[in-house]
């Protein structure tokens, strides 16, 4: 049967075929280590799993969900916003639980695309925004993100271009995968930029709580709900990747929109994972201090390895990688991370697989142990 035409604008994700060759090494007994996917190896706290188990017995566990979620998680969600970053967010008109931001990527540009409409997407940034881009039929348009500019968008550049036919525009901040963070100052100006050109502006913030003493949303940006959306995510904060639960925050007619497209795609998320990421969302201080306490044990290894290889990079960036930049006269980053796999066993991200400004850097995820990653360090 031949395939929809769509799917020759996009390829197999990166990490789905590359992964299949490193099992294929391990397969031969080489012990790889991989530091190359984001996927938290630590587990939710025990009342999250105490929650999920003791909720599979309550009547109606077993049926169909809400397209909304239940009244109970979009009120935990408003709830963590309002305590965490001071934003006010209705949770019967502005929230919509998601099954994982994945999906929300996916919804939103079915929501607001037609064939044609452009898409601002940032370069180095999460492919999956150009590949959805792709598949509805919009044309992916990239803006450059450099180190020289701290990883911003450069808006003197971007407003000499034509962006009449611009409809999204995405942005990561915290960014993935350089770790940068974004001031109020600068997430006010990519609102009034959005604003004054009419373009959607969608914030993808899953790394806010990791290593970062200051969590931001745009939505806290005055007026941000009238252009912006956000999407957020317990896969990184409450390591809660498989459970598949995130969000989108947003205005009631943006939300609505998003709606329309959900409800006829899913038939509501589990109970018991909806229940389970209440009891997350209500965490107290001392989650995020624990979980801070392991990643800043692991980064300071990670830099350890970086500097065996010769990178550098910034100390002070957030999240669940180290971005590091590539030492001068080295290979191409594909080159460079198939040499490391092959000659040491172990598996790194190249930055080229998040856009051509990432040529020149190599990606390392924190979720990988302690022990792991000092055994990197010996092999190198």
């Amino acid at each position: 049967m031949k395939t929809a035409e769509r799917l020759n604008t996009v390829q197999e994700y990166y990490f789905s075929k590359k992964l299949r060759e490193v099992r294929g090494l391990m397969a031969e007994g080489r012990p790889i280590i991989n530091m190359g996917i984001g996927s938290p190896d630590l587990a939710p706290s025990p009342l999250v799993l105490e929650t999920l188990r003791d909720s599979i017995l309550e009547a109606g566990a077993h049926q169909y969900q809400s397209y909304q979620g239940l009244p109970e998680l979009r009120e935990a969600i408003s709830d963590f916003y309002q305590q965490k970053f001071e934003v006010t967010v209705d949770p019967s008109t502005e929230i919509l639980p998601l099954m994982g931001s994945k999906e929300g990527i996916m919804h939103i540009s079915m929501a607001f695309l037609n064939e044609g409409d452009e898409v601002l997407l940032p370069n180095p940034g999460y492919p999956t925004y150009a590949s959805v881009t792709n598949l509805v039929g919009g044309k992916a348009v990239t803006y450059d993100l450099k180190a020289e500019n701290d990883w911003f968008p450069d808006f003197e550049e971007s407003s000499q271009k034509d962006l009449s036919k611009v409809k999204l525009m995405w942005v990561s901040y915290p960014h993935m995968p350089t770790g940068a963070t974004a001031s109020l100052e600068q997430l006010k100006l990519l609102v009034d930029f959005a604003k004054k050109n009419y373009i959607l502006l969608v914030n993808d913030n899953p790394y806010s709580f990791v290593l970062s003493n200051n969590p931001t949303s745009i939505l806290s940006i005055e007026g941000a709900k009238d252009c912006t959306l956000e999407l957020n995510s317990l896969s990184k904060t409450f390591n809660m990747a498989g459970w598949r639960v995130g969000m989108v925050l947003g205005s009631e007619e943006h939300i609505n929109a998003i709606l329309k497209v959900k409800s006829n795609m899913d038939s509501g998320m589990f109970f018991g994972i909806q229940k389970g990421a209440i009891a997350a969302l209500k965490s107290g201080p001392e989650w995020f201090e624990e979980l801070d306490k392991v990643y800043t044990k692991r980064r300071e290894l990670m830099f350890q390895l970086a500097d065996k290889l010769g990178c550098t990079y910034d100390r002070n960036a957030v999240g669940m990688f180290v971005w590091c930049k590539l030492p001068e006269g080295a290979k191409a980053s594909e080159e460079f991370i198939d040499e490391v796999l092959h000659d040491k066993d172990i598996f790194i991200a190249p930055g080229t697989i998040f856009g051509s400004n990432g040529e020149g850097y190599i990606r390392f995820s924190l979720c990988v142990s302690e022990e792991k990653i000092k055994e990197a360090i010996e092999r190198v």
